[in-house]
C-alpha cells in the first residue's frame, strides 16, 4: 500500500476545474482550455506522498523549470503561456502556478542517464545492462557512462513505480517516428543540461522528462532539471564507488529508513512525519541547486 498519507483537498477557484492532484501539482482547466498548473510543497519518498511539506519547495521548482526553458528553447518547445495567476486565485500561488498549453501527452518518461547509480545500478549489477543496453564491465556506483544513453519508464499512478522498459517497447506502443523523437531530444536537452551543470560545479547524472504534442508538434511539459526530476551531484565530492553526495530527497529517503523513523518500508503502514531539522535540510538544499545553477540568490 502506498500512496498520500493524507491526500489534501483542492483549492476551489472560480472559473477553474479541478482534473488532478499529483505527488507535487495541482492541475486545473480555465474556460479557455488552457491548463493551469500549481506547484504545491509537497514531497514523496519511497511511493508515498508525506504529511509534510518542504517550504517553498513549490516556487523553487517552477522557478528553476523557467530558467530551464529559457535555456533549451531552441532545441524543443515548452509547454508555458504565462506565470500571471488566474482570476480569483489565492495570493499563495504567486511564483508557483505556470498557465500552459494543453498537450497530448506521450505515455513515456524521458529518461537521460550520464552516470550509473540507482535503479540503473541495481540492474547493472544484475545483468550488465540498463534498461537491456549493454554496458561495459568495471562500472560502480557513480561511475560515468560512455555515452549518455536513453531509458524510458512507463507512467505509473501515484503510489506505483514507473516501469523501465526497453525503447524497443515504447515504439511499438507509440510508433516508431515518436519514439525515435523522444529519445533524440531527451538526450540533446540532457547534453545541453548536463555541459552548463558543469559550468557550475555540478554534475547531472540523471534526469526525466515529460514530453506531450500539440498540433502535431513535440512539446516538453510539466518540471524540467528540477532537484525532484534529477540528479545532481557537486562536481568537486565525486569519487565512484560510493554513494554521492546529492540536492535531491536524499535527506528524507535516509531518514525514513534509518532507525530513527521507526518505519518500515515494507509494511502496509504510513510513514511518520518528518522531523523539523530533516525539513529545514532538505529545504536548504533545494535552495542550494537553485542558487548554484542560477547564479542567484533565492529570496
Amino acid at each position: 500500500m502506498s500512496g498520500f498519507v493524507t491526500k489534501p483537498e483542492p483549492v476551489q477557484v472560480p472559473g477553474l476545474i479541478h482534473l488532478h492532484t499529483g505527488k507535487v501539482r495541482d492541475l486545473y482547466r480555465a474556460a479557455n482550455g488552457e491548463l493551469v498548473m500549481v506547484a504545491s510543497d509537497r514531497t514523496s519518498a519511497h511511493d508515498w506522498v508525506l504529511p509534510n511539506e518542504i517550504p517553498d519547495k513549490g516556487r523553487i521548482l517552477t522557478q528553476l523549470s523557467l530558467w530551464w526553458f529559457e535555456r533549451i528553447a531552441d532545441i524543443v518547445p515548452n509547454h508555458v503561456i504565462s506565470t500571471e495567476l488566474p482570476a480569483g486565485a489565492p495570493a499563495d500561488w504567486a511564483g508557483r502556478t505556470l498557465i500552459c498549453r494543453s498537450l497530448e501527452m506521450a505515455p513515456v518518461e524521458c529518461v537521460a542517464r550520464g552516470y550509473l547509480t540507482g535503479s540503473g545500478l541495481t540492474e547493472y549489477d544484475n545483468d550488465r545492462t540498463v534498461c537491456g543496453i549493454a554496458l561495459p564491465d568495471g562500472l560502480e556506483d557513480g561511475s560515468e557512462l560512455p555515452a549518455p544513453i536513453y531509458t524510458p519508464a512507463l507512467k505509473a499512478e501515484v503510489g506505483d513505480h514507473d516501469e523501465n522498459v526497453p525503447y524497443e517497447e515504447t515504439a511499438r506502443r507509440i510508433g516508431a517516428e515518436l519514439a525515435a523523437q523522444l529519445r533524440r531530444t531527451t538526450l540533446d536537452v540532457y547534453s545541453r543540461a548536463r555541459d552548463i551543470a558543469r559550468e557550475r560545479g555540478l554534475i547531472l547524472a540523471d534526469t526525466k522528462f515529460e514530453f506531450g504534442l500539440a498540433d502535431g508538434e513535440l512539446v516538453i511539459g510539466d518540471e524540467v532539471l528540477t532537484p525532484d526530476s534529477s540528479r545532481y551531484w557537486p562536481a568537486d565530492q565525486w569519487q565512484p564507488g560510493r554513494t554521492q553526495p546529492s540536492f535531491d530527497k536524499q535527506i528524507i529517503r535516509d531518514w525514513l529508513t534509518s532507525p530513527a523513523s521507526g518505519w518500515d518500508r515494507h509494511s502496509e503502514l504510513p510513514p511518520p512525519a518528518l522531523p523539523d531539522e530533516i525539513v529545514e535540510l532538505t529545504r536548504a538544499k533545494y535552495i542550494e541547486a537553485y542558487e548554484r545553477l542560477t547564479g542567484t540568490d533565492w529570496v
